[in-house]
């Protein structure tokens, strides 16, 4: 994968949001896409190793369109100006304990966890967070997690939640919408023939959130 190519589409995309700069550049997508595709399925391979039940999912389960819903958008640019992936058991469909990848003309990151469960997973992942403190205080305080993905990230109430107190040792966490781990790179560190090692690895470290996120019933 030509990844500074892709940059360079990205970018230009970016300053030239309209279907026809995107019809006089299809060639060029296509091929950027294809190559894309082929990179996905090579990270899912290095995923299966420490997540089997990834092993059946393709690329074309896991990528996301590049046209935009811009029905109910005030922005009618019709493009995104990234390409993204979404690595779960179900696929992109699937939103619960799983892996993102994000390509960007302005930022590369990948990412796990979970981003606005429903209110019933929501309400599940408190209980747990509450009733097994330590346990999750030991996946988010790790040291290296810390060093590579700092803290978790996601929208906070302003309040505790319903049916937890204020004082609850968990609140900062119990009052979390989304729990995600996200890492940034380069686009030097593209360059580099270890890069889908890099990425395994990073998601690898997000594993035991992902586990704890599931186990959640």
């Amino acid at each position: 994968m030509d990844f500074a190519e892709l940059h360079l589409f990205l970018t230009e995309l970016k300053s030239n949001n309209t279907k026809d700069w995107f019809d006089l550049h299809r060639k060029r997508y296509e091929s950027l896409r294809k190559s894309w595709i082929e990179f996905i399925d090579a990270l899912i391979v290095e995923i299966a190793k420490f997540e089997p039940d990834f092993g059946s999912l393709q690329a074309k389960d896991c990528i996301f369109r590049i046209n935009k819903d811009i029905r109910f958008s005030k922005d009618k640019s019709p493009y995104k100006t990234n390409f993204g992936a979404s690595i779960n058991i179900g696929g992109k469909k699937e939103f619960v304990g799983g892996y993102y990848f994000h390509f960007a003309h302005d930022e590369i990151f990948c990412a796990g966890g979970i981003y606005m469960p429903s209110p019933e997973k929501l309400a599940a992942m408190r209980q747990e967070i509450d009733y097994n403190f330590d346990s999750f205080l030991s996946i988010v305080k790790d040291k290296e997690a810390v060093k590579r993905f700092k803290s978790l990230g996601g929208e906070k109430l302003s309040r505790p939640p319903k049916g937890y107190e204020a004082d609850n040792p968990a609140i900062d966490f119990l009052k979390m919408k989304s729990f995600i781990w996200t890492e940034n790179f380069s686009l030097k560190q593209f360059e580099s023939k270890s890069i889908l090692k890099d990425l395994s690895s990073s998601f690898l470290k997000m594993k035991p959130l992902n586990d704890f996120i599931r186990n959640c019933n």
